[in-house]
């Protein structure tokens, strides 16, 4: 029983997953940015994240930005609106 348990949960998961990054979003117009206060770093060296767009049921919402360990080698290029023929998809954030 506990075996088929954790298969419906590695089932569900792998599911979701699949799901959240089959295909992209597309919106006629860019959403403005909330105005919101960069809170104090909570530590030294923080490294800033900033907010994303993420697509949920039929639209996009925004989730604030947070702060992150840095990364040996790496920088963060945030992510940006690009233009396409269909009208405007979100580019996510990456560490290159």
């Amino acid at each position: 029983m506990k075996t088929i348990a954790k298969l419906g949960i590695v089932l569900a998961l792998t599911g979701s997953l699949f799901a959240s990054c089959s295909s992209q979003a597309y919106v006629t117009e860019q959403p403005v940015e909330p105005v919101y206060v960069r809170p104090v770093a909570p530590y030294p060296n923080a490294v800033w994240v900033p907010g994303e767009w993420v697509w949920r049921g039929n639209h996009y919402v925004y989730r604030q930005g947070f702060y992150a360990r840095p990364r040996y080698n790496h920088v963060y290029v945030q992510g940006h609106w690009q233009p396409t023929n269909r009208g405007y998809v979100w580019v996510r954030g990456y560490w290159r």
